[in-house]
């Protein structure tokens, strides 16, 4: 796929997502968003049980920042020296420490509180948008799009794909659960973080075609 289709492509998935953090940022300021959250809160919190609550604290401790740490010196390891795809550690790191800096930002805008309805653990910090919701949608896509191109067959991609879905969709749900964020929260998370990952990676896109006609330039120059 070419440059240009991947500018539209991006300028699509960028849209939407600026759309719908958007909305829900609006509807969060103007309260209209409150029957939702309850409603959905109080649906997932019904199911409470003590094994599903292991269950979702697992999860809530694969989205943590600690945890995310440890998962992002493996995968840096793993480009270094496996696939030996060194640019792609820049890509990796700045997706990564740019989601925790734009997280960290807009969480002090809005400046909204943590929902107190019945929480299974304790957490401090504003709530919106979702640290974890965040974490998780940018490490999964990120890994998902360089694993991606080393996966030849569909049913591997097919994993690839459906792995991450499972993992970004358990961590924003494992924290509903708990009583530490409310359903917006983390919708609103995903959004902030599909626009952030769609930039980030259409950034290292460009690069590379930027390196591909250097290189390409430079080998037609010789001949």
């Amino acid at each position: 796929m070419n440059l240009k289709f991947h500018l539209i492509i991006a300028f699509f998935i960028s849209f939407i997502s600026i759309i719908g953090f958007g909305l829900v940022s609006l509807f969060i300021t103007d309260q209209k968003i409150v029957h939702f959250d309850r409603t959905v809160i109080d649906h997932i919190q019904g199911m409470e049980s003590t094994n599903l609550t292991l269950f979702m604290k697992f999860f809530t401790f694969i989205g943590s920042g600690q945890f995310t740490v440890i998962l992002g010196l493996f995968i840096l390891f793993f480009l270094y020296k496996v696939l030996r795809h060194r640019s792609e550690l820049i890509l990796f790191t700045a997706a990564v420490l740019g989601s925790a800096v734009l997280n960290g930002i807009l969480k002090h805008f809005f400046h909204r509180m943590r929902p107190d309805f019945h929480r299974l653990i304790e957490i401090g910090g504003y709530s919106f948008p979702s640290g974890h919701a965040m974490n998780a949608f940018t490490v999964y896509s990120i890994l998902s799009f360089l694993l991606w191109r080393h996966i030849t067959s569909k049913w591997g991609r097919g994993v690839l794909i459906f792995g991450s879905i499972v993992m970004i969709l358990a961590i924003g749900i494992s924290r509903i659960y708990l009583g530490v964020h409310y359903p917006s929260d983390i919708i609103g998370g995903y959004f902030a973080s599909g626009f952030w990952i769609t930039t980030a990676i259409l950034s290292f896109q460009i690069y590379k075609e930027k390196q591909y006609n250097k290189k390409h330039k430079r080998s037609k120059d010789v001949a």
